[in-house]
């Protein structure tokens, strides 16, 4: 990749360690905690995430676009991910009476559960991955920085109702 162009701002060195270190970090984490969540609750991450959401979703449920939106995955990939989730019975889908069109994700009371059961080994796997590694000040710092970043990439209005950049 030597293409030359004179306004291209390219990574210096400490740029370029920095960016590996974050792109080699992020794979890592997401491994860690996908296997814990394979081993423990026989679920992928993303899984786990989408009932996180709707765990916190007024009446444990939402709009299956709004679900996609928030976990940042196509609508195509989450109706499998709802698909797998509803042979377990943790989620059910229903029409949307306000829209037929639409549809809603719904977390069962099995999902509240299985959720409940495996939320104190993730949490766990994620405070030995990264809390138990850094310092009150570190931590500070990289969720100022996540959020830095966060903001910056995410469209317009939608970030505004997403409670973790607060």
């Amino acid at each position: 990749m030597t293409t030359h162009n004179e306004d291209t701002r390219w990574l210096d060195d400490e740029e370029q360690r920095t960016w590996r270190a974050y792109l080699h970090a992020t794979m890592l984490l997401e491994d860690h905690l996908d296997r814990q969540l394979q081993r423990d609750a026989k679920m992928p991450h993303v899984y786990y995430g989408l009932l996180v959401q709707l765990s916190q979703a007024p009446r444990r449920r939402m709009r299956m676009t709004e679900l996609a939106r928030n976990a940042k995955i196509t609508r195509s990939r989450l109706s499998h991910a709802v698909a797998r989730l509803e042979q377990h019975g943790w989620v059910r889908r229903e029409d949307c009476p306000s829209d037929k069109r639409g549809q809603n994700a719904i977390l069962t009371d099995a999902g509240y559960e299985v959720l409940e059961q495996s939320a104190p080994g993730h949490v766990a796997a994620v405070r030995q991955a990264i809390f138990d590694r850094l310092t009150a000040e570190q931590q500070k710092s990289l969720g100022e920085i996540m959020r830095i970043i966060a903001e910056g990439l995410q469209p317009n209005e939608a970030g505004a109702d997403l409670p973790w950049l607060r």
